[in-house]
């Protein structure tokens, strides 16, 4: 059983091998009979050119040699197209076809080639003598189209020319001697169309386009042109001159522009421009007219920047030399006084290197300002120039009097710091004249120590600020240090007696007030004995204490009876 089937399977295998082996050949077979089909349709479509009808039309039109040596030509190269190269592709197409009944069908598939090949090239041939035949007689019909179409175009010229003949000027006449051209350029295509001369006819046709384009150009362009240079140019060019001239005399320094120079250079490229547009010659005139007629607008526009930059420039130089005259003075009266400076305050190096900054920069500051004088005197820069140098100038001489006012200010305060001081100095002196009378005037039994050692403080640093001031030079920040010092040491003692008085006054006042009880109260009269105890060892803080606390016995509010009894008094 099993034998069967593997016998039976196979035969179903080289069953299924013998049919796709058939069916590829069958399509190989056809794949090659419609590449024969499709290039014997070529071949056929080759045949049928209308190569021989073409040339039964020129047969009847050859009036001349040349066309007759042509048509000669072309006749021989038609009949070995027809006779000899057709022949071998028939030839061709046979064999292939033979190969493919004889089963020799790699054969076949190179024969295909050589013949897709001999096709091509015969089809080249073929297209090439019938575009070179036809050149000659569709010549008649495509040339006339052509030259009907130029006419056209030509009479709008004419009529466009003649209906503006006044804003061409003198130009006119040279436009009419072309215009007499391109007639007789037409007259020549008819002879040429009449005789049949087809080479001739398509130069003639070629150079009537070339010459309708010029002259169209021509129609368009010269009026513009002729308006350039005879009427806006000069004008333009008078304007430029006429503000030249009244700037000029105002002594602006204009040199830089060649405003003559230029000017007559426009005016004899504008000439030979004119001299080229009586030829028709136009290349580039009005581009040319036109760029000389932006070079005036910005000339004009360059002599507008000068007058606001004079404008400009005389203001700020104006208001420059007010400044730099005055700082010259402030600094030169420095200088004049700096060894006096010197001999009564004793300068930092940052103060005198501040000042010989400034004073070196005012010095290049002078020079530049000078510069730019000079320089406007003998006109060897313009004004728009000389203003963005000013103001230049006048934006870096901020900082130096920036830099000068602080110089100022620090000498100055040095100044104020000196009259402050001795002004301090008496205020001192009289607030320690009011301690010592405000001591003598309450005869204290005792004064502690203290209020000797704050009594000297003060006075030795009284006598530390007379000596600061009897320097020279000064230190003026030694002798702020001075003031100061002297200044909290006074007013500390100032304090302290005015303190010291009130608790003995309260403490004295307390004691008596007290004095009436003793007869009632034994604690208070204990009390009130010790306080006086205190009072006399010169301890009146706690004098006054201890009196206190011995009459809040009977009177809880006798600190405030008689912190109230007190400034009533005083």
């Amino acid at each position: 059983m099993n034998k069967t089937y593997y016998i039976i399977s196979i035969l179903v295998f080289l069953l299924i091998v013998l049919l796709v082996f058939y069916i590829f050949h069958k399509k190989k077979v056809k794949d090659l009979k419609l590449q024969v089909t499709k290039l014997e349709r070529e071949r056929n479509l080759i045949v049928s050119t209308p190569i021989m009808s073409e040339l039964s039309k020129i047969d009847v039109i050859i009036k001349n040699e040349k066309l007759e040596n042509k048509y000669e030509d072309w006749k021989q190269r038609y009949d070995v197209i027809k006779n000899e190269r057709f022949a071998h592709i028939t030839d061709l197409l046979l064999n292939v076809d033979a190969l493919i009944d004889e089963k020799k069908y790699k054969e076949a598939k190179n024969e295909l080639l050589n013949l897709d090949m001999e096709i091509y090239k015969v089809r080249v041939s073929t297209d090439n003598l019938l575009d070179e035949i036809r050149e000659i007689t569709m010549s008649e019909e495509r040339n006339r189209t052509i030259v009907t179409k130029l006419k056209t175009r030509f009479r709008q010229l004419e009529k466009t020319l003649n209906d503006n003949k006044r804003i061409y000027g003198e130009v006119y006449k040279y436009i009419e001697l072309q215009i007499e051209n391109i007639e007789k350029k037409f007259q020549d295509f008819e002879v040429s169309m009449e005789n049949n001369l087809y080479d001739e006819v398509v130069s003639i046709v070629k150079v009537l386009d070339e010459m309708i384009a010029h002259i169209g150009v021509v129609v368009e362009e010269v009026p513009d042109i002729i308006l350039l240079t005879d009427k806006i140019l000069p004008a333009r060019i008078d304007e430029v001159y006429k503000v030249y001239e009244k700037l000029t005399s105002k002594n602006y320094p204009l040199d830089y522009l060649q405003v003559p120079h230029n000017i007559e250079q426009i005016e004899q490229k504008i000439k030979e421009l004119k001299d080229r547009v009586k030829i028709l010659n136009l290349e580039d005139v009005l581009f040319d007219l036109k760029t000389f007629l932006d070079y005036l607008d910005h000339m004009l526009n360059d002599f507008d920047i000068e007058k606001r930059s004079k404008k400009v420039f005389d203001e700020i130089a104006s208001l420059f030399k007010q400044k730099i005259t005055k700082t010259n003075k402030i600094v030169e009266d420095i200088y004049s006084q700096i060894d006096d400076i010197k001999s009564m305050y004793n300068l930092s190096t940052d103060d005198l290197n501040g000042l010989l900054e400034v004073n070196n920069n005012l010095f290049n500051a002078n020079n530049e300002y000078n510069k730019i004088i000079n320089e406007l005197k003998n006109k060897e820069q313009p004004y728009s120039v000389l203003k963005e140098k000013m103001e230049n100038l006048s934006t870096n001489f901020e900082q130096i009097e920036l830099d000068l006012n602080s110089c100022l200010e620090s000498l100055g305060s040095m100044h104020d710091d000196e009259v402050r001081a001795r002004e301090q100095l008496n205020e001192i002196t009289d607030l320690l004249k009011k301690c010592r009378l405000k001591i003598h005037a309450y005869s204290l039994p005792i004064i502690s120590n203290n209020y000797f050692v704050y009594l000297s403080e003060a006075n030795e640093a009284i006598y530390e600020i007379i000596k600061e001031l009897d320097k020279v030079p000064i230190t003026i920040k030694t002798l702020n240090i001075r003031v100061d010092t002297a200044r909290d040491l006074s007013l500390k003692l100032y304090d302290t007696t005015n303190e010291m008085i009130k608790t003995a006054k309260l403490s004295e006042m307390t004691i008596l007030y007290g004095n009436r009880y003793k007869a009632i109260d034994n604690d208070i009269e204990r009390g009130l004995d010790v306080a006086t105890e205190q009072f006399f060892k010169g301890d009146y803080k706690k004098s006054l204490e201890i009196a206190i606390s011995a009459i809040r016995i009977v009177e809880p509010d006798i600190y405030e009876k008689m912190l109230k009894l007190y400034k009533t008094d005083n």
